[in-house]
């Protein structure tokens, strides 16, 4: 063998890469998430979320990160004796990044927190539920479908009794077992089948009712996505006698014998392959219908209008996630004589990216803060326009704003090992979930049209910025114009529903940071979303103190 020479070593001499980002707090070196919380929420809130935020932010929490998207689930039909059990096998990382999501109140807690009185249960769960999916996209969705499910069950006081306490604990309890032998449950959700999609008034599976048995019935039929299949309860669309019903499917039956839920296969999706997502047999499957027979859709809609909104919140995570890598690496690599973040092509892009990622929490934050008012007319209205508006928008402009971040890393950001293209494939995913950008356009429209108090709530927040930036004054007109031409032209409303959507979002996430943002941060979204001049790309901006964006974007730690 070759000896090693002083000359053959040095060529293994790693210089000008830049170190992993880990160890810095993911909460306190967020500096919009952190006035976003004070806003509205309070210092208690914020001091609750920073060993969250350490926690997220740690190599240890990375590396779990990595492994449970590295060791994908696997689904075991049978046992070794031939007994259907239908179970999936998680690498123990998954039920370390789950154990925690839980622990930190992410779940269902907020809900029973408002209950008994606490204030910003949804504000803290909001900025906590950012921060810690730094850690890892997948497991956010059971955790998330945990969260929405509370307000679909109060559909049935009794049904909410028995499942809200346990879904609401911080405890993490994994397990195919009874509810009387859980500390904590899980929820999720079975909406879509193969044959109709975000069409649920086309499902085909059936609901039968169990003679004698009010309000229990049998499914019969399937689900072509139901993820994280070893959840304890599921939401379910089945057509009953009277129309589409929603129903709640236990896993596991009070009796302790296992409900009819056949696991099919797991899907090979696109983004993270850390979650299962999975297609469902349903054959004599024991069900309890939730609400009135004909009115599933309204029933679980306050199931999806939760998870839209983790949907803006699990966006503006990637995006937040994507540019903090991207900060951290230009900070740290040189190139044709200088630091890549000194270059001013380099500052443009990472300002743009930064402004499209504060503009993103604020409007994410903004939609909390309305949860956490559920007797204010103001805010009902606002979240009803505002949730459409904002998971059509931040959701389709993350694919594109992680694809540049990763271009800042160069070759690098290509890698595997630098966690890029997770967050690359992974940015599609909420564009799609709870209702494409097509569905959530149309549902824009559908409010305007039947809920007149919408345009007026949207009119009076945008309102409170009136004053503050001629350019986004301007916007605020341009768009109301809009609106009124549109709604008098009904067959030009549909066909620019999406271009709507996008002016109004953009319009009142202007508004919020003209509000509350630094000046060089509205300045540069205003001048660069507001105006004529925009170009459809990062890191075109005309102008602005762009140095002082990318400082206020870096981590540190």
């Amino acid at each position: 063998m070759e000896p090693r020479t002083p000359a053959r070593a040095h060529l293994r001499v790693v210089s000008n890469q830049a170190p992993p980002l880990a160890g810095h707090n993911v909460v306190t070196a967020d500096a919009a998430l952190v006035e976003a919380v004070l806003r509205h929420g309070s210092q208690e809130v914020l001091d609750s979320l920073v060993d969250l935020g350490a926690e997220a932010g740690s190599a240890e929490a990375r590396e779990h990160g990595m492994l449970a998207n590295e060791h994908h689930p696997e689904l075991t039909p049978y046992d070794r004796y031939g007994h259907r059990v239908d179970e999936v096998r998680f690498h123990p990382s998954w039920h370390w990044l789950m154990e925690r999501a839980v622990g930190h109140g992410l779940a269902a807690a907020p809900w029973e927190e408002q209950a008994d009185g606490a204030a910003h249960a949804h504000v803290r769960r909001a900025a906590g539920f950012m921060a810690w999916s730094h850690t890892e996209p997948g497991h956010g969705c059971p955790i998330s479908m945990t969260y929405a499910a509370v307000p679909a069950l109060r559909a049935d006081d009794a049904l909410a009794k028995e499942w809200t306490p346990l879904l609401a604990s911080r405890r993490y309890d994994p397990g195919v077992r009874a509810l009387s032998d859980k500390v904590g449950a899980l929820a999720g959700m079975g909406m879509t089948e193969k044959q109709g999609g975000s069409d649920v008034r086309a499902n085909v599976t059936r609901a039968v009712p169990v003679p004698g048995a009010d309000g229990t019935y049998t499914l019969h039929g399937h689900k072509w996505f139901t993820s994280a299949p070893m959840n304890d309860v599921f939401l379910v669309l089945a057509q009953a006698e009277g129309g589409v019903t929603c129903f709640v499917v236990p896993r596991v039956l009070a009796d302790g014998t296992r409900n009819q839920l056949d696991v099919v296969r797991l899907k090979d999706k696109l983004g993270n392959r850390s979650n299962a997502s999975s297609e469902l047999e349903l054959d004599g499957t024991v069900a309890h219908r939730l609400g009135d027979e004909g009115r599933g859709v309204r029933t679980i809609i306050e199931m999806v209008a939760a998870t839209r909104l983790d949907c803006v919140l699990g966006s503006t995570s990637l995006m937040r996630r994507a540019v903090s890598e991207a900060s951290w690496h230009v900070t740290h690599r040189s190139a044709f004589g200088s630091r890549l973040v000194d270059k001013p092509l380099m500052q443009n892009v990472i300002a743009d990216l930064h402004v499209e990622t504060e503009a993103a929490t604020a409007i994410a934050m903004r939609l909390a803060a309305a949860v956490d008012a559920p007797h204010d007319e103001h805010e009902r209205a606002l979240r009803r326009i505002a949730l459409p508006l904002a998971k059509f928008w931040v959701c389709k402009r993350t694919p594109f704003m992680v694809a540049e971040a990763l271009e800042c890393l160069g070759g690098n950001g290509y890698v595997e090992e630098s966690g890029m293209p997770l967050l690359y494939r992974e940015a599609p995913l909420n564009s799609v979930w709870e209702g494409s950008g097509n569905v959530n356009a149309l549902d824009v429209l559908r409010a305007l049209g039947r809920e007149p108090e919408v345009l007026d709530a949207w009119i009076t927040e945008v309102g409170k910025a009136r004053g503050g930036d001629a350019r986004l004054d301007r916007a605020i007109e341009d768009t109301l114009a809009m609106i009124g031409g549109l709604m008098g032209e009904p067959d030009q409303l549909e066909r620019q529903a999406r271009r709507l959507a996008g002016r109004m979002t953009a319009v009142l996430q202007g508004s919020l940071l003209v509000r509350h943002a630094p000046a060089e941060v509205a300045d540069i979204f205003c001048a660069s979303r507001l105006g004529p001049s925009a170009e459809g790309v990062f890191g075109a901006l005309e102008g602005g103190d762009l140095a002082a964006v990318v400082e206020r974007t870096t981590p540190t730690t």
